[in-house]
């Protein structure tokens, strides 16, 4: 039985679609980030940049207990432990790891900005808007070109870059997007999003989701000073 420790956000969705794609047992952990639970010591020996999700699994490499951060060293992990959503080939590898690169180090914090500074910042900074709808739009495009001429982001396979992406690319409104606008994206999505198990993934923990405007508190856990404290 793995031990998952994660929130209903898109890095914590990926896993949760990778694991229900893989059919393999695992116990949800929650971890209010809202609630400060990223914070607390236990987590933070698991976890040490603060920041879901992480994986124990009991019978990691040789047999032995394994436990990770990083949502996208988690879906390698899993690849590798299953051998599923990952080509063993190595040409076929780096395509994938060549997307999944690019979901961490563009997509995903990118189109969190364009999110941050569109809904979540107290205060309405034109440049910080105006700096990442565009980039959010410029990712989005890069997404359509690629998906104009793969099914998928990594070729003809559904695997761990898709996976990786396709939490991110939810909402695009509230990141300034219209996804008419990306037709290859709108085909590419659709058809994720129609999978049972990135259903059943994305209802991990959706019902302790906080509706509504975010209160003090929960600023404070997201974006506020204790980020900056030492644990």
């Amino acid at each position: 039985m793995l031990d998952l420790y994660t929130w209903a956000t898109p890095n914590g969705h990926k896993v949760h679609i990778m694991l229900e794609e893989l059919g393999l047992d695992y116990h949800v952990h929650p971890i209010d980030i809202g609630a400060g639970d990223q914070f607390r010591p236990e987590f933070l020996k698991i976890s040490p940049n603060n920041k879901m999700p992480a994986l124990v699994d009991p019978d990691g490499p040789g047999g032995e207990p394994i436990d990770l951060f990083e949502s996208g060293a988690i879906l390698i992990y899993l690849a590798e432990k299953t051998g599923k959503f990952m080509p063993s080939d190595p040409r076929g590898r780096y395509e994938v790891m060549k997307w999944l690169m690019f979901q961490m180090g563009g997509v995903g914090p990118m189109l969190g900005q364009a999110h941050h500074f569109r809904v979540y910042a107290p205060e309405k900074i034109e440049y910080g808007i105006e700096r990442y709808t565009n980039e959010a739009n410029r990712l989005y495009g890069v997404l359509d070109r690629r998906l104009g001429e793969s099914k998928y982001l990594a070729g003809d396979d559904y695997t761990i870059a898709d996976m990786a992406t396709f939490p991110w690319i939810r909402n695009p409104d509230r990141k300034g997007v219209d996804m008419a606008d990306y037709p290859n994206v709108a085909r590419w999505f659709g058809d994720i999003a129609a999978r049972p198990a990135v259903k059943r993934g994305l209802q991990v923990l959706e019902d302790k989701r906080v509706s509504g405007p975010i209160t003090d508190e929960m600023r404070e856990n997201y974006f506020g000073h204790t980020q900056y404290e030492k644990h």
